[in-house]
């Protein structure tokens, strides 16, 4: 509909109190607020059966359990990457979509979990102790033990209690000015029940994509399983199928990503200045690159399809972040906040230790520019990007870090983080070689020009060979893209490591040294310092303002609450909701805008007055896909999936005059599975929980 800019935001530091701002834990919801604006008291029963009902994909998305068998409600997008890998060149069914006739015929998801908070335990002060008086260049490592050793026997005691192992997780709040633990119920087999046609579940494609109107069903039905039969999930949710009106209160409940709301001026202008540009030169090229190759042949253009949406969808945001950062009204309002807080800090002689703490953040992120680089190439893998790679880097870590004692590991490599990689070696998914190659050989052609052909460690990588030569060798004569050559390879250890001659796993071994380097020099001269910076602001913040507001999304569970609403653009009201019939007039029998088959045949049947998508007012981020939208009753009255154009200066405010979420509306859920697909079974289970 619009592609304008983000709106001037000066005024901003004047909204009023009662804008519906704020990505809350489940602990602290502003219920006096939400009473008093909404007339909806969240009691505790109701704050806890939802939390209960909200999953996390741990692909980076969110759910709700919608049946007493294990049912889960996320997005197609969320959903993509399963359906995708169950796909073959004859049988695409991200194309033409899935529908499991029998519980027995749904499809694994080979590298998807799914997890529901199921506890909370604060260990502040634990972490406050265990790293008092250690010095900036050593804290990092000093928290990391505390926190393992925290997660370790979290784990232990509960493997001892009568509900059941759980998955133990380190949580910061507040940059650093809580410390949590929180506790997962974890399901690693995942399968995938539904799914619509692409074209249907994202139509208008990437012109559309932060853009309203809208009519995408963006959703598909996963099911969790427990030794392999449905797993039985009594805290679901039931829908509302009619929705709700403007002006109706809602609240969305799930798992926003990362916001930097609470960050310093020195943060905000190193990523203005330095990390968005880079970014963005990199992944441009390498989507320019991609689109080239996916019109070389249907194969091509399956192959790319997940990885280029993702890919669009995130210069998509980073663009809009950028534009947002160099807008001089965010830095002169993040100025003037944190000014205030820093004059609050020398007007109290009991908050002394806090002053200095914007200055050594700023000489941290000084040293940080000159690293990024190097670092993102190196350590961050980018001059690697390959999913056999990934592999050979996770071999090759695993041994060298389970050969230690757990808090002295690496975090992703402590035992209560090594499942996640076992099931991720283990996966069946499909590698695709000249897919493959087209991202190794940019890779490491970037890594080349921007550390230059002369940098010890490029000559090292390429040797005598081109980027081009290289990446095709290291993929065609890898043993990697076989499952049980990886598991080999994990269960051997370093000795296994040691003795194998596979190219990737040599690669790998090699780069690691100076990788390590890398995130050590990143811990001692900038993370630490950080940290130790932002741990004194989170002090000073908390002194002055309380937790009255809330920390910045770390993709963990969180609770917004809106209300159904339009906004106004250009001087104009934008009205809240579509309706499926004017998704038929825009198509034009051509993706993106292009109407399934299935659909066309029973368009006559179809009320083309059923609505389809709907915007709130809402705070939510990317994470919060596949979110519960609920109503005062908390029931499902949408689907959250995308934000107009507006939502993505999310990141560092939120507007409520423009910024809003997008949702799926549940009558065009049940439209679609009940008139086009036939999805009887799946209706009389999920209409069963009513």
């Amino acid at each position: 509909m619009m592609r304008i800019f983000i709106a001037v935001v000066a005024a901003i530091v004047s909204l009023p109190a009662s804008a519906d701002e704020g990505m809350w834990t489940f602990d602290n919801p502003p219920r006096a607020v939400i009473a008093e604006k909404y007339g909806v008291k969240l009691d505790a029963a109701w704050l806890d059966r939802v939390r209960l009902a909200t999953v996390r994909l741990e692909g980076g998305c969110t759910g709700s359990f919608i049946s007493a068998d294990g049912l889960v409600l996320t997005n197609h997008h969320c959903g993509e990457e399963c359906i995708a890998q169950n796909s073959t060149p004859d049988n695409d069914l991200v194309s033409k979509g899935f529908l499991a006739d029998k519980r027995k015929n749904e499809l694994r998801c080979q590298e998807e979990a799914i997890s529901v908070l199921v506890g909370t335990e604060d260990v502040t002060a634990k972490v406050a102790a265990a790293t008092a008086g250690v010095a900036s260049d050593a804290v990092v490592e000093a928290r990391r033990r505390a926190l393992t050793k925290l997660e370790q026997a979290c784990e232990e005691a509960s493997a001892k209690s009568k509900t059941g192992a759980l998955k133990c997780e380190r949580v910061t709040l507040y940059q650093g000015g809580q410390y949590w633990l929180y506790k997962y119920k974890r399901y690693e087999d995942v399968r995938l029940a539904f799914a619509p046609e692409r074209d249907i579940a994202a139509f208008g494609g990437d012109p559309d994509n932060f853009q309203f109107p809208r009519w995408c069903l963006d959703m598909s039905i996963l099911r969790v399983y427990e030794k392999d039969k449905p797993a039985k999930t009594p805290n679901h949710l039931r829908f509302d199928w009619d929705g709700v009106d403007p002006g109706d209160p809602v609240f969305v409940s799930g798992h926003p990503g990362n916001s930097d709301r609470l960050r310093t001026i020195a943060q905000l202008e190193m990523q203005r200045d330095t990390f968005l540009p880079f970014w963005l030169l990199r992944f441009s090229e390498l989507r320019g690159r991609m689109l080239q190759y996916s019109k070389t042949g249907d194969e091509p253009r399956r192959t790319t399809e997940n990885y280029l949406n993702l890919v669009e969808n995130s210069i998509k945001v980073r663009h809009k972040q950028f534009d947002a950062l160099l807008d001089p009204a965010l830095i002169e309002t993040v100025g003037q906040r944190e000014q205030a807080l820093r004059d609050a800090v020398a007007a109290n002689p009991a908050l002394a230790s806090s002053a200095g703490a914007w200055d050594d953040i700023e000489a941290a992120e000084r040293l940080w520019r000159d690293m990024l680089v190097p670092n993102t190439f190196i350590e961050g893998g980018a001059a690697f990007n390959s999913t056999l790679f990934g592999y050979a880097r996770a071999i090759v870590r695993a041994a060298a870090e389970r050969a230690k004692p757990n808090e002295e590991r690496l975090p992703e490599y402590t035992e209560a983080r090594l499942p996640a990689v076992v099931q991720n070696l283990g996966s069946e998914a499909p590698i695709y070689p000249d897919f493959e190659i087209l991202r190794l050989s940019f890779g490491l052609e970037r890594m080349r020009e921007w550390l230059g052909p002369d940098d010890p460690l490029v000559r090292t990588v390429l040797g005598n060979e081109s980027p081009d030569v290289l990446a095709a060798r290291l993929i065609h004569d890898s043993s990697l893209a076989d499952p049980a050559a990886r598991m080999a390879l994990y269960n051997g250890g370093q000795a296994a490591v040691d003795a194998s001659q596979d190219p990737m796993i040599r690669l790998a071994a090699s780069v690691d040294p100076a990788a390590r380097a890398l995130r050590k020099r990143d811990e001692e001269q900038v993370e630490g310092p950080v940290q130790r910076g932002l741990e004194e602001i989170a002090k000073a913040r908390f002194a002055v303002y309380g937790t009255s507001i809330y920390p910045d999304a770390t993709f963990t569970l969180r609770l917004s609450y809106g209300a159904m609403m339009g906004w106004k653009e250009k001087g104009e009201d934008v009205r809240p909701w579509t309706e499926v019939g004017r998704a038929f007039e825009r198509a034009t029998g051509e993706a993106p805008f292009k109407i399934p088959d299935r659909w066309l045949a029973v368009k006559d049947r179809l009320d083309m007055t059923t609505p389809a998508n709907f915007t709130t007012n809402n705070d939510i981020l990317g994470g919060n896909s596949g979110s519960p939208v609920v109503n005062a009753a908390g029931e499902i009255v949408g689907l959250a999936f995308d934000g107009n154009i507006h939502s993505i200066s999310g990141s560092y405010w939120f507007d409520d005059r423009l910024n809003r979420s997008v949702a799926v509306h549940p009558a065009y859920i049940r439209l679609a599975l009940e008139k086009v697909y036939g999805a009887k079974a799946l209706l009389a289970e999920i209409d069963s929980s009513r």
